[in-house]
């Protein structure tokens, strides 16, 4: 007997073949029975315990998120909200280099060091993470363990850079390198972990990324030799990967930059991943720059793989707490300040001056976008002085107070102690970038992702791309077809990591499931929420129009309200994934 039955739904299997009406049947987690495979007239011939009539809805793959920081959340919020009501039913943590684990059994600060570097480079709530999980593993093995059987999405992680690097140097993994016997014990450490199931490396290199004192993260202290050294340690694992950040991936690659990446893959004969490629239309000498980097790999025999975004991410911007305003060059000295002091300093006329100067800069890179401040819509706000100015555009402000759109912008977030919420409007939302990134959608070494969901929790909100995507394809833009589409976000993925009987709706294949509305998918607003450990805030966006979600068959999330069950699991690599070559 079956253990559910959906019929008369509209399947998009997640091969980009095109849809067709069938009757599918779970059983033991799996798919047991697509349409024609038992039928009578049309219908599958076997009982089921529980079914449902999905006419005129749309039966998909579950989604597979391949860029998230998950990795701490999921002890206080199995559910990955809001990842998993927007249909998405595995997702890939560890990423950018920052893993909890392993953590240095000798030494109790490294846990503190840690949370208060995933707090500073990724946006996480210090509380939330010091009260939300329970910090009781060593190894990263153990890490692992502390999440299986208790989660309702599956969920694998990369190790890593930088938690290696803690772990066997200490304090002087940030500055330092490595000994010889440091080196065999980074590797050791490595290899440890890729048997344990990590999904194999993830580095940064970038100069955005700082620990909680400020400082360099660890891995970006690594010379090339360290680099590859552990790129080489992955390619003796089965189902494995890299996944790298590099300075220049916020931008355009530096030479140096695609010969490291390049070595790196090459050196693994395992694909590597890094994002996010940014797509604008405005610059578009960025894209073929940022793609040369996958055609020198193919060459020497790798693959570099660029992740990209297929909607515009919600994000919020305050002078008062850190943002990407404060990655800027230039601005960090200024916005780390005390806030009355830099009130002080902003109200100057030569700061201003010298920040706009660094806004606009070629130095500021991809941050460039962030810098029209008269496109800024005005969110929140605290003071009387700046009552009714919520939903209103900087320009016409600054128009009506005779002033130009910065010093508007920052009188205003004076006058609420910087507290102000402050919503930029993209600059590539015309219809040359998006024509651009159909285009750039085709290419074989791009794939859709980088949400970076469970990380920047109270700035920006890039969970939800799964349904907003597919709203756009059905009732939007329309830039792909929905089988298309379907496969961007399932068997693309799935098949980059390797993923065994996932990513797609077969006989046999494992029941992860997404069953929606084609006339409602999309995802409302984003808001802000109080629900974390300590009553933090985050942006959450609701799911409008999926009907169910699945997990291994079992059914987590109806009509945007989760279960309660927990089916997922921790993939692990070699059991759960299989080797991916560096052809494709």
């Amino acid at each position: 007997m079956l253990d559910h039955l959906i019929r008369r739904a509209t399947v998009v299997d997640g091969t980009g073949a095109p849809p067709f009406v069938a009757d599918v049947g779970i059983e033991d987690g799996r798919i047991a029975v697509v349409g024609t495979t038992a039928v009578v007239g049309g219908r599958v011939n076997r009982r089921a315990r529980t079914e449902e009539d999905a006419r005129g809805l749309v039966l998909a793959p579950g989604f597979i998120d391949p860029h998230t920081h998950y990795d701490a959340q999921l002890f206080w919020d199995p559910y990955a909200t809001p990842s998993m009501s927007h249909g998405v039913t595995t997702v890939v943590g560890g990423n950018c280099g920052f893993t909890l684990a392993p953590l240095h059994p000798g030494r109790p600060a490294d846990a503190d060091y840690t949370r208060r570097m995933m707090s500073k480079v990724e946006g996480m709530s210090l509380t939330a993470l010091e009260e939300g999980a329970p910090w009781t593993w060593s190894s990263f093995g153990e890490y692992l363990d502390a999440l299986d059987g208790r989660i309702a999405v599956n969920a694998g992680f990369m190790v890593g850079h930088c938690a290696l690097r803690r772990h066997v140097m200490g304090p002087a993994a940030v500055g330092g390198r490595p000994d010889a016997q440091q080196s065999k014990q980074l590797l050791t450490l490595l290899h440890e972990a890729m048997d344990a199931g990590a999904w194999g490396l993830s580095t940064t290199q970038s100069s955005t990324h700082t620990d909680g004192d400020g400082r360099p993260v660890a891995s970006r202290h690594a010379l090339p030799e360290e680099l590859l050294a552990l790129s080489r340690a992955v390619g003796e694992h089965e189902g494995t990967q890299i996944e790298a950040i590099v300075a220049g991936c916020l931008d355009r690659f530096a030479d140096e930059e695609i010969d490291l990446l390049v070595g790196m893959t090459a050196t693994a004969g395992r694909p590597l991943n890094w994002n996010v490629l940014t797509i604008d239309a405005a610059v578009p000498e960025r894209v073929p720059r940022q793609l040369a980097a996958s055609a020198r790999a193919r060459a020497a025999g790798g693959r570099i793989v660029a992740l990209t975004m297929p909607i515009l991410t919600p994000m919020n911007m305050s002078l008062g707490t850190f943002c990407a305003l404060n990655l800027i060059p230039g601005w960090g000295e200024t916005l780390a300040l005390p806030v009355p002091r830099r009130i002080a300093r902003l109200r100057e006329a030569s700061v201003r001056a010298e920040l706009l100067r660094c806004a606009h800069s070629e130095e500021a890179g991809v941050f460039r976008r962030l810098t029209d401040f008269g496109r800024y819509v005005i969110g929140d706000t605290y003071a009387k002085e700046n009552e009714g100015l919520t939903g209103r555009v900087v320009r016409d402000i600054a128009a009506e107070r005779g002033t130009d759109p910065f010093t508007c912008l920052v009188d205003i977030c004076a006058a609420d102690e910087l507290r102000t919420v402050l919503w930029p409007m993209p600059t590539d939302n015309d219809p040359a970038s998006w024509e651009l990134r159909r285009r750039t959608w085709e290419h074989e070494d791009v794939l859709l992702g980088g949400s970076d969901a469970g990380a920047h929790l109270d700035r920006m909100c890039g969970a939800p791309y799964t349904t907003r995507f597919l709203g756009d394809c059905l009732r939007g833009r329309k830039l792909v077809p929905l089988e298309r589409a379907v496969r961007m976000l399932t068997d693309d993925p799935a098949r980059l990591f390797g993923l065994r009987g996932r990513g797609r709706i077969a006989r046999g294949w494992h029941a992860d499931l997404v069953l929606f509305d084609p006339d409602r998918i999309d995802a409302g607003p984003a808001t802000l929420v109080h629900d974390l450990p300590g009553d933090g805030p985050r942006l959450d966006a609701r799911a409008r129009g999926v009907v169910s979600v699945r997990v291994n068959g079992v059914e987590t999330v109806r009509h945007d309200v989760t279960t309660g069950a927990v089916p997922g699991v921790v993939l692990r690599s070699g059991r759960d994934t299989e080797t991916v070559g560096t052809t494709h």
